[in-house]
């Protein structure tokens, strides 16, 4: 059986199994209509295999179908070796759950750079709108892209949470405020009273959740906030002495391993002196591999950011916002690992 030459149309195939194209329409778009007969369907099926008939994915997108397409992009590049140890949890979590979904994923790269920078506007086109809707990731988003994209209504969810002046947009992200309370509340048992917060210069919405829940821990106690913004490890551990400071809760994996290094300069010990808790776990993006400062080793006191399920809840949230373009924010809880970097104070501040 075929159908001459070209591609193979659909009133092509709904001629040759004598049916009406919206009967063909309807068996590729998997209808349980009544009115397709099993045999009916079974005939299309066929001419479709013997034709080789392929769906013109771009020309059902233009006309306001589906493509069971949902898009991934991410404003850094994922396969560098340590971007990409970053990046393969979250991806693992959208594949597993596109594939359970029935979706497949269309990765987008570079068409768009400019200044060095990936964009998701390619001369005033969104690129994006290939597919259904789009999962987007990456620490440096711009916000106007954010902010077109939730103009347009096209369905998309940010892994991390992310705000725009338009509107609010669809994110899951990880709950770092309550995280942050609750690894201050644990010192605070232990019978720290002066604990202070090592925080980065650069603020997002990361660093200012973990500040908040920081701040909010420290007015539960009637405390003063006491928040070192230092980049060099020396004088920030000597700000935080000097502040009479027996706990530090710091940003990331790095900054505490140079604070480690620094104490033991010092003759302190941790956690018998100092007590230090990491506001995350490790990410190897922040090291490049290059350039690495070999790692202590340290069984670090940390809460662990649930990445693959962060993964894993944005294509569940997208999915949803194909049927229902109601946005949504979802914030996953993290979980405290206590490590070996954390004990009772070796003095008493009643401050």
């Amino acid at each position: 059986m075929t159908a001459g030459s070209g591609r193979v149309t659909q009133a092509q195939v709904a001629r040759l199994a004598g049916v009406s194209q919206a009967v063909v329409s309807m068996v590729l778009n998997g209808s349980d209509s009544l009115r397709i007969t099993p045999e009916t369907r079974d005939r299309v099926q066929q001419v479709l295999r013997e034709t080789g008939y392929t769906v013109d994915i771009m020309g059902r997108r233009l006309r306001g179908g589906t493509n069971q397409i949902l898009g991934v992009f991410t404003y850094e590049s994922v396969f560098p070796s340590g971007v990409a140890d970053f990046y393969r949890p979250f991806l693992l979590g959208i594949e597993e759950e596109a594939e359970e979904q029935g979706f497949d994923l269309l990765l987008f790269t570079s068409g768009g750079r400019r200044d060095g920078r990936r964009r998701i506007y390619d001369q005033g086109t969104n690129r994006l709108r290939i597919a259904d809707g789009s999962i987007l990731l990456g620490r440096h988003n711009d916000p106007q892209e954010l902010a077109q994209l939730v103009e347009e209504q096209f369905p998309f969810v940010f892994v991390g949470r992310r705000e725009s002046p338009t509107g609010p947009i669809s994110y899951v992200g990880a709950d770092y405020v309550t995280a942050t309370r609750e690894v201050h509340d644990r010192l605070w048992a232990l019978g720290h009273r002066r604990i202070g917060l090592l925080s980065v210069t650069e603020e997002n919405e990361p660093t200012l959740d973990r500040r908040s829940g920081y701040e909010a821990a420290a007015r539960k106690r009637r405390r003063p906030p006491l928040v070192f913004l230092e980049e060099d490890p020396a004088p920030a551990l000597r700000q935080a002495l000097d502040e009479g400071v027996t706990a530090l809760l710091v940003e990331s994996l790095a900054m505490a391993d140079g604070l480690l290094a620094c104490a033991h300069e010092l003759g302190l010990g941790v956690p018998g002196d100092l007590s230090i808790v990491v506001l995350g776990d490790a990410d190897p993006s922040q090291q490049p591999h290059a350039h690495a400062v070999p790692s202590t080793g340290t069984d670090w006191s940390m809460f662990r950011i649930p990445r693959h399920e962060m993964g894993a809840h944005a294509v569940r949230v997208l999915v949803g916002l194909l049927k229902n373009p109601q946005p949504r924010q979802l914030l996953l809880p993290c979980t405290i690992h206590e490590g070996a970097t954390t004990a009772r104070p070796s003095t008493t501040d009643s401050r």
